[in-house]
């Protein structure tokens, strides 16, 4: 039997892994577009039970996640790790929650719906208990293209990401907070989550490599989602995953063939009225979409947008774009399937 979203007006909602980096965002998001629940639950490992967090001006106790954890709980946002998910969202659907997940074990699932609201907001109602938040990459470069590729189908996609740490969790940001530190200070700093030195250095993305094509799962991720988001299996895409020093928010550099000639005014004009999309384009300042003017914000910027000169058939596009990856890229868009329910 499919499960249906709750008919509550207020539905009660969980939150699995709420200490963590996109937990803590999700509860943000929820108290600041004032989401209509009955009930917020917190559920993160053993050792963060017993912990409080503020929620609407209140203490909210951090539960230890357990099979038994979800007993009348209507929506459950999951942002702890593929394998939590694996092993609890199907308890928790079997409860009777719909699940928004934001890990990688379901987004390649026939069965499970991969939503970006802005793009495939439909989808969503297709869901068998689960539905799948995308990787944080491909939301914040394909969001702003989605306009072009209905007005004129794009058929190519080149990216390179500029990755923040916020991106590898909480750890992740304070490694690079004190690399940093230690590196102004001229003290020897060992890393320990990530694999190379963090502070005043980019290093390929930290996900494990294919030996055969050379792409890490990062980049793999970035082209089977967003042919799985644009329903067009042949779209042609290749990814350049870069780990970059900025704590959080991703840029991504991106160039894009369509199917017929476009101009860099009609993708301007296109881009400018997408949603969830700023237009941030200013040539005469040089000021273009930067990830300290994306972090926080909830739009996803885009900019420096022009005729990319290497296709002579003027088919093609190159532009830049900007975006919070704890926001946009996660527990925002979590929160707007959540609100889509």
């Amino acid at each position: 039997m499919v499960p249906r979203p709750s008919p509550k007006s207020r539905p009660n909602v969980a939150i699995v892994g709420a200490t963590g980096a996109v937990g803590q965002e999700l509860i943000r998001c929820l108290e600041q577009r004032r989401f209509p629940l009955a009930s917020l639950h917190l559920f993160a490992s053993s050792r963060s039970a017993g912990k409080t967090m503020q929620f609407a001006g209140s203490d909210l106790p951090v539960e230890e996640l357990t099979h038994k954890s979800f007993a009348g709980i209507d929506i459950a946002l999951f942002s702890a790790g593929g394998a939590r998910s694996r092993e609890f969202a199907p308890i928790a659907v079997r409860a009777g929650a719909v699940v928004v997940d934001n890990s990688s074990a379901f987004r390649m699932d026939p069965a499970v719906p991969l939503v970006v609201p802005e793009i495939n907001p439909l989808a969503a109602r297709e869901h068998r208990g689960i539905i799948a938040n995308p990787n944080c990459t491909a939301i914040i470069s394909i969001t702003p293209l989605w306009p072009i590729h209905q007005a004129n189908r794009i058929v190519r996609l080149v990216i390179a990401s500029y990755q923040s740490a916020s991106g590898a969790g909480a750890a992740a940001m304070e490694e690079l907070r004190e690399a940093t530190r230690a590196y102004l200070e001229g003290r020897a700093y060992e890393q320990r989550v990530l694999p190379h030195p963090y502070a005043f250095n980019v290093f390929s993305h930290n996900a494990r490599i294919d030996p055969v094509t050379g792409y890490n799962e990062e980049e793999i991720k970035v082209r089977e989602e967003t042919r799985k988001i644009f329903g067009d299996p042949e779209l042609r895409v290749s990814a350049t995953c870069i780990r970059v020093p900025v704590l959080r928010a991703h840029s991504v550099a991106i160039s894009f063939e369509c199917q017929r000639p476009i101009t860099a005014e009609e993708a301007r004009r296109l881009i400018a009225a997408a949603p969830g999309v700023k237009l941030v384009d200013d040539r005469e300042r040089n000021y273009f979409p930067m990830p300290r003017d994306a972090s926080g914000g909830d739009a996803i910027l885009a900019g420096r947008i022009r005729q990319d000169v290497s296709d002579p058939s003027g088919r093609s596009i190159a532009l830049f774009v900007a975006g919070d990856q704890l926001l946009k890229g996660a527990a925002l868009n979590a929160v707007q399937i959540a609100e889509a329910l």
